[in-house]
């Protein structure tokens, strides 16, 4: 059925089902209440060929004749994280995109999407009647927050506890495969975000039957994953090349790898390498990406063609928060960082990363960063709304400022040299507010109240009954996006300029992505922002008015203006030239 390690294999006459329980001393797998000892070999692993069965066969694991467990790898659990797992056959889906390799790094331009709350039924085939839309907007990549089994009927990803099948209550895998065949078609490219930092907290069992995977290590979801340990480590690099190669993914972003514990450099070249060996071996174009509170630039290489352990971008948190700080004026959490935001701003423009090595007041004066202004831009995906930002906020609100302010901040990240994200619905000004959401029980649904009101404490003084119930079914509905409000004028007008930027930056940016390269920033007092970067045997200058009083200055004269009015800045100008060097 596939080359993995882990998880069942199809074979002419039935299914070798496989586990790796080094702690197990006994491993029967359950068949229709049928009971087949498995044959214990080295390192652990536990092997059994059952004939007469194939795909569509639904089974567990019995260890020690006490507690039956979902198989770690399983591909799909059609009854949810506690129930059986389903044998899949991967090769029957009929893919027509079969010419598809994917597009170059320097098209990126992402969409990050919930596919719960992407459309009205929350599911892969809903989300296809919206390709089109995608397309229109001048979006090329369909970024899906993760998808791996979590319990209950939703929650936003990061909970998984079986990272090789994806959640039942998105469609069965033919349905994602589906999703991802439409989005080929249509020319968009598709990336998945991945959690290798941790496991959910309900639905794992490795710790029973295979404790080595787990280091004493603690971290905020308990005992770290040791990826010291090689067959931990392949579970995770099989699992990348599982959505890369068996659902085709165009790419991966990773979640939070500053929180691995354990080997993260061991694993973080081992995912690099396996993915450059499938982009290699199929012709393809596949990108990794990091999400990585440490800034560490020492791991990026944008056009690296294929990957060899290092990664294309990282999500570029401290361009976020200085935005995030001029338009709101928020100084809490790590926003305290960012004050005033402007130099924090011109930094992120110039050369990257805000932080290349200073210390963070939020992180009690710890250095973070290492140098980044020698990277090309094309290493930093910018963005001024996410999941995180908008969801780890006491209401889940969406970024609110005056729309001239929010309209100059896209017209700046959307045509600047990184790879610009948004968060879905922000192409048309949604409001639509999204916040945490899970479906546990019992005591651990309690915790995850609790641990919310701790968080945002101050908030519920503030707010009170007005603060979402993490747990309720209103939270997780209140997240769905109401496409309605697209047909709105302010909705019209948003998308039409958000379609115009991209239009522009398909036009002239992309085509010299390849050759950009930092040069300078700076800012005056009165909030006149300068920023420029060398485009091959091209210049492209950034002129923006940061504030909300008219300057005196002028557009720039000379360069062919690419975007912008000629003559004096209006509040939240901004005007972008391009000219030969």
């Amino acid at each position: 059925m596939n080359g993995s390690s882990f998880g069942p294999r199809l074979t002419s006459d039935g299914v070798t089902f496989r586990l790796w329980a080094p702690a197990a001393k006994r491993v029967d797998v359950l068949l229709d209440g049928a009971t087949h000892e498995m044959q214990r070999e080295s390192e652990g692993w536990f092997t059994r060929e059952v004939a007469e069965i194939g795909a569509g066969t639904r089974y567990r694991f019995l260890i020690d004749g006490e507690t039956e467990v979902p198989d770690p790898a399983s591909s799909f659990q059609p009854e949810d994280i506690a129930g059986p797992s389903e044998v899949i056959d991967h090769h029957s889906y009929n893919w027509r995109a079969t010419n598809w390799r994917g597009r170059p790094w320097e098209d990126a331009v992402f969409l990050e999407t919930h596919i719960g709350t992407f459309t009205p039924e929350g599911t892969c085939r809903a989300m296809i009647g919206k390709l089109d839309h995608l397309v229109e907007t001048g979006i090329t990549a369909l970024e899906l927050m993760p998808v791996a089994d979590f319990p209950g009927r939703w929650n936003w990803g990061y909970d998984g506890a079986l990272w090789y099948a994806p959640d039942s209550s998105y469609g069965r895998p033919d349905d994602l495969k589906a999703l991802i065949d439409k989005a080929h078609l249509r020319g968009l490219m598709v990336f998945l975000d991945v959690v290798y930092n941790h496991f959910g907290p309900e639905g794992n069992y490795l710790g029973l039957y295979a404790p080595p995977f787990f280091s004493p290590a603690q971290t905020p979801w308990g005992n770290a994953i040791d990826y010291r340990v090689p067959q931990v480590r392949k579970f995770a690099v099989e699992n990348a090349l599982h959505w890369l190669r068996t659902y085709r993914f165009d790419g991966l972003r990773l979640d939070a790898v500053h929180a691995i514990e354990t080997a993260e450099d061991l694993l973080l070249r081992d995912i690099s390498v396996a993915a450059g060996a499938l982009a290699r071996s199929s012709g393809r174009h596949i990108h990794l990406v990091l999400e990585n509170d440490d800034n560490r630039a020492s791991l990026l290489d944008p056009f690296a063609d294929p990957p060899v352990g290092k990664y294309r971008a990282q999500w570029n948190d401290d361009y976020h928060h200085a935005w995030h700080v001029l338009l709101t004026s928020e100084k809490f959490g790590y926003y305290q960082d960012y004050q005033p935001p402007l130099p924090y701003l011109v930094r992120a423009l110039e050369s990257g990363f805000a932080y290349q090595g200073e210390p963070s007041t939020h992180r009690d004066n710890a250095l973070r960063g290492e140098p980044s202004g020698n990277l090309s831009p094309a290493a930093f995906v910018n963005f001024i709304q996410n999941h995180d930002q908008i969801g780890n906020r006491a209401l889940g609100d969406r970024l609110a400022a005056h729309p001239a302010a929010i309209e100059a901040a896209l017209a700046i990240t959307l045509l600047a040299p990184m790879p610009p994200m948004m968060f879905m619905g922000e192409e048309w000004g949604a409001t639509t507010p999204f916040p945490f959401f899970c479906d546990f029980q019992g005591d651990l649904a309690q915790a995850v109240r609790d641990g919310r009101r701790r968080e945002f404490k101050k908030a519920y003084e503030a707010f009170g009954d007005e603060i979402p119930d993490p747990l309720a079914q209103a939270s997780f509905i209140s997240a769905k996006l109401n496409w309605q409000d697209l047909q709105k004028p302010d909705g019209q007008r948003r998308h039409d300029l958000m379609r115009r930027l991209l239009a522009v930056r398909r036009q002239h940016i992309v085509p010299h992505l390849r050759a950009a390269s930092f040069e300078e920033a700076s800012f005056e007092p009165d909030g006149v922002l300068f920023a420029s970067w060398t485009l091959g045997d091209r210049l492209l200058t950034l002129t923006a008015n940061l504030s909300s009083e008219p300057s005196a200055k002028e557009t720039p004269r000379g360069g062919h203006m690419i975007w912008g009015e000629p003559g004096v800045f209006a509040p939240w100008g901004v005007c972008w030239t391009m000219e030969p060097i």
